[in-house]
């Protein structure tokens, strides 16, 4: 008797855990495919889940960081949703492959021209963006979902360290260290396949023994064979000698 009042005790306890937890992984996020590297470029998820039983989510909008603007903004197309993409001004231009740039995207909004997200369902948002910032490890985003029964859901508060994590957090992409590709930094293949002077003989020059040391390994293959043969040729000639003089 008392092990089942402790056992339907922690089966309690337990959905009680769970009850409060849920709603902290069902809110906006976005995960990089892959990795987001400092001054690169990369795809982004936006994962939206749908916290109703009774609506749909119809419309979901981001809103990109103003201190740290992104020029390039492009969108994946997703059956049964339209998206626009929202661009404005810079106060402070940008400056990519050297190039100043006046404007960024500001905004993202999908928006269902069906069913949108159903109750017990969930739907990412595919973006690629660039190029990341070097001078920050995270980009924080704010998101709008909007549901069919009109109800509207602000993910725009910004997690702060040392504290409980808000109720409706913003989505936050984390940002790994720069790799030195976007840089135009030459890898060993790269440097091997330049065509100035100095590496081009030095290809040259590379080629040349490559060639020689084939060459020499044929000619060192062909000895043996011939040794190996001329070997055999004896062996048969001096057993057939002994055949005969028996």
């Amino acid at each position: 008797m008392r092990a089942s009042r402790i056992a339907a005790a922690t089966a309690v306890a337990g959905t009680a855990v769970l009850a409060l937890s849920a709603p902290a992984f069902a809110h906006v996020t976005v995960q990089p495919e892959g990795s987001a590297a400092k001054g690169g470029y990369a795809v982004v998820d936006f994962k939206v889940p749908n916290e109703r039983d009774d609506a749909s989510t119809t419309q979901v909008e981001v809103n990109f960081p103003g201190d740290h603007p992104l020029a390039s903004v492009m969108p994946e197309p997703i059956a049964g949703w339209n998206v626009k993409v929202t661009k404005s001004k810079l106060d402070k231009p940008l400056t990519m492959h050297g190039e100043k740039i006046g404007e960024a995207v500001t905004k993202v909004t999908w928006t269902a021209d069906g069913k949108g997200i159903e109750p017990g369902y969930f739907q990412k948002f595919p973006l690629s963006v660039g190029a990341l910032p070097e001078d920050t490890d995270r980009l924080v985003f704010k998101a709008i979902q909007t549901y069919s029964n009109k109800e509207v859901v602000r993910w725009i508060e910004a997690a702060q360290d040392g504290r409980a994590e808000p109720e409706n957090p913003a989505p936050v992409l984390e940002l790994s260290a720069a790799t030195g590709d976007h840089h135009g930094t030459s890898t060993a293949d790269d440097a091997s396949d330049e065509t100035d002077g100095k590496t081009g003989a030095k290809t040259g020059t590379a080629a040349a023994e490559g060639s020689k040391g084939g060459s020499d390994t044929t000619a060192r293959v062909l000895g043996v064979v011939g040794i190996v043969v001329g070997v055999a040729g004896v062996a048969y000639g001096v057993l057939a000698g002994r055949r005969r003089t028996a």
